[in-house]
C-alpha cells in the first residue's frame, strides 16, 4: 500500500535579495548620517552667524538680515569683500562694511563721474544701485595693516568718512575682522549667497575674494537627509509592496 505525497505552492521569497536590500539601506543611512552631520559641524567650525542691525548695506543686505560670514583672518580680506569686524572705537558692537581700500591704498572720492577711486583708478560700483559714491569729498592714505570700510548705503552709512580725522585716518586695523559675509540666511525671501563684485579686479593685487566652502556643505546637508530618508524608507515600502 502506497501513501500518496502532497505538495503545497507557496510564493517563492529571495531572502539573498532582501538581506541586501536591508544592508544597503543601512549603509545609506549612515551615510547620510556622515553627510548631514558632517556638513553641519563643518559649517560649525568654518562660518558664523550676525545680524546686520542697520539699513547701512542696502541694496544687497536689509536690515535685521541674518548673514553668515566665514572666519577669515585679516590677511585674507581683499577689496570688495563685505567683512563683519569689531573695533573699539566704531562701538561695542559687530558692524558689516565693504572693504574699498586695503593698506597702502590711497582713496578718493569723487571723480568728475562721480565714482570712487583706488591709487587715482575709478571704480565702478554697481552693488551700490545706482546710489552716489559719496556724498561728501575726501582723500586718504589707508595705513599698513588697516582697512578703510564703507556701506553701501552712502547717504546713511556711518564707515571710515566718520572717522578721517582719527589717528587710522578713517581705517580700522584687519585684526578686527571677524569674519567675510558669504551668505544670507535670513529672511528666507533673500537668502543665497553674496555676489562677488568685480569692481576692484583691474587694481594691483586683485578684487575681491573667491567663495568658500558653504555651497559644498549646504550639497552635503541635503545629500545626506535624502540618503536617511530614502534608506529609512525602503522596508516599509518593500513591506507595503508585498502585501500587494
Amino acid at each position: 500500500m502506497s501513501v500518496a505525497s502532497t505538495s503545497s505552492t507557496s510564493t517563492p521569497t529571495h531572502p539573498a535579495r532582501g538581506r541586501l536590500g536591508h544592508r544597503l539601506s543601512g549603509a545609506a543611512v549612515a551615510l547620510g548620517c556622515v553627510l548631514f552631520l558632517g556638513g553641519f559641524v563643518w559649517a560649525a567650525l568654518v562660518y558664523r552667524p550676525y545680524t546686520v542691525p542697520t539699513d547701512s548695506m542696502r541694496p544687497a543686505i536689509a536690515p535685521g538680515a541674518k548673514v553668515l560670514a566665514r572666519k577669515v583672518s585679516g590677511s585674507e580680506v581683499h577689496r570688495g569683500d563685505v567683512v563683519v569686524f569689531k573695533d573699539p572705537l566704531w562701538g561695542d558692537l559687530p558692524e558689516v562694511k565693504r572693504v574699498i581700500g586695503v593698506g597702502g591704498d590711497t582713496v578718493a572720492c569723487c571723480d568728475t563721474q562721480g565714482r570712487m577711486t583706488v591709487d587715482g583708478k575709478p571704480v565702478s560700483e554697481s552693488y551700490l544701485g545706482g546710489g552716489a559714491a559719496s556724498v561728501s569729498r575726501f582723500s586718504t592714505t589707508v595705513p599698513h595693516g588697516g582697512l578703510f570700510l564703507l556701506g553701501d548705503n552712502r547717504p546713511v552709512s556711518q564707515d571710515s568718512r566718520v572717522h578721517l580725522d582719527d589717528a587710522e585716518h578713517g581705517s580700522v586695523p584687519a585684526s578686527d575682522v571677524r569674519g567675510r559675509v558669504e551668505a544670507t540666511a535670513w529672511p528666507l525671501g533673500q537668502a543665497g549667497l553674496a555676489s562677488r563684485t568685480s569692481a576692484f579686479d583691474r587694481l594691483p593685487g586683485g578684487g575681491a575674494a573667491g567663495g568658500g566652502p558653504l555651497p559644498w556643505l549646504a550639497a552635503m546637508v541635503v545629500a545626506g537627509a535624502v540618503l536617511i530618508l530614502g534608506g529609512a524608507a525602503y522596508e516599509p515600502a518593500v513591506k507595503l509592496l508585498r502585501r500587494r
